[in-house]
């Protein structure tokens, strides 16, 4: 990749975003986190962010999690949609971190990739909001902008993940990860792209980089 491109896109987002934070609440408690990204599949996270403290107002641990019925859950959660697929699956890892990892989420991908419903992008984001570990966590801006800024070649989210570790520094990637989503969101959605300096340079630059 075009060194020119690498720097001019941290420059850029380091302007924009110094210091982003994470949308949803609850980053740096590692169950309530969990919860939180499992709902925000396919649904916004502003609305994510009204049903949450209703949720963990009545089970704030896995161990009072278990002690609510499913039907419970799906009523509270219903407004983040897929309400019975997310109600049985947080009752299911609920009961899975108490019997197996004494009602701690555990600090690594293989464990929290076994649990009901969480995948490696869920997993990548608590690892890095909870456990402040290095991860890149791809979402659909990230996925969007890495192809049209010319970071990646890729269409798989995993392999689109490991263009950008491989590009960028290991200290960058999660701040980047939250300054790409936020620049996807304002600047650059899936309608449209409103041709920012940054996008052109991209492009641009990516053009050189083919000759």
């Amino acid at each position: 990749m075009h060194f020119l491109k690498k720097q001019y896109i941290l420059d850029v987002l380091n302007q924009l975003y110094p210091n982003p934070q994470a949308s949803l609440l609850f980053a740096d408690q590692p169950f309530k986190l969990l919860i939180a990204t499992l709902l925000s599949a396919r649904c916004k996270d502003t609305q994510v962010n009204k049903v949450t403290p209703i949720l963990f107002q009545k089970a704030p641990t896995p161990q009072a999690m278990i002690q609510l019925p499913i039907a419970t859950i799906q009523n509270i959660i219903q407004p983040c949609g897929l309400s019975r697929a997310k109600a049985n699956n947080i009752w299911q890892l609920s009961h899975m971190l108490c019997e197996q990892f004494h009602g701690q989420v555990p600090n690594n991908f293989e464990d929290l990739e076994n649990l009901p419903g969480i995948g490696h992008k869920t997993a990548s984001v608590v690892l890095g909001h909870a456990f402040h570990q290095p991860t890149f966590p791809v979402d659909t801006h990230i996925h969007r902008l890495a192809l049209r800024w010319g970071l990646s070649h890729k269409h798989s989210v995993k392999q689109i993940e490991q263009d950008l570790k491989t590009l960028f520094p290991q200290n960058t990637w999660f701040k980047l990860h939250l300054q790409m989503i936020y620049y996807g969101r304002e600047y650059c959605n899936r309608r449209q792209c409103t041709h920012t300096h940054l996008c052109l340079i991209c492009q641009k630059l990516t053009k050189n980089d083919e000759r």
